[in-house]
């Protein structure tokens, strides 16, 4: 007889998978700090610093989940980024991809809920690859390089991030 798994367990192991990190990271601390409270104090403070630095561009994705969830429906997005993809469905990707902003993990639970919906692995490759160029930053690196550096590379960059796309796409398929 197959070991059938009931909902009570199915949620014990999904609060254990919640909690599992948090209460680690706490008791590492109580015990970091019985042996050196000076260390620990200060590791605490800039991991505060961190969260503080993480917590806007989180509450943005947050919050442009919620509104894709309210406004976009799944079959919307499958239409620009599912199967059969269009090239306006790519410019759309590589566009978000390039004005993105914030540490890369936060948008891991966007893209994830894209794949879930239908969008393909290959697109989320393409804006995963996209990210490393930054708008706000290409002032800098043009005063730097000049124009024509800074072109060459923001196209070799695109041109490296459809690539990229392009090699996910023929594994996913074996």
């Amino acid at each position: 007889m197959k070991n059938i798994r009931t909902v009570p367990d199915l949620w014990k192991k999904q609060i254990f998978n919640v909690w599992a990190f948090p209460v680690s990271v706490l008791v590492l601390y109580i015990i970091l700090f019985t042996i050196a409270p000076d260390k620990a104090l200060l590791s605490l403070e800039s991991s505060g610093k961190t969260l503080l630095n993480i917590l806007v561009p989180l509450c943005c994705v947050f919050i442009l989940m919620f509104v894709l969830n309210l406004f976009v429906k799944p079959s919307h997005i499958v239409k620009l980024l599912g199967k059969g993809t269009t090239i306006r469905g790519l410019g759309l990707t590589i566009l978000a991809g390039i004005i993105s902003m914030g540490p890369i993990f936060i948008w891991y639970g966007l893209l994830r809920e894209l794949r879930e919906k239908g969008v393909k692995n290959s697109l989320l490759a393409v804006f995963l690859g996209n990210r490393a160029i930054k708008p706000f930053l290409l002032p800098v690196l043009i005063s730097y390089f000049g124009w024509r550096y800074t072109l060459i590379l923001t196209l070799f960059m695109i041109l490296g991030a459809l690539a990229t796309g392009l090699c996910i796409s023929i594994a996913a398929e074996k």
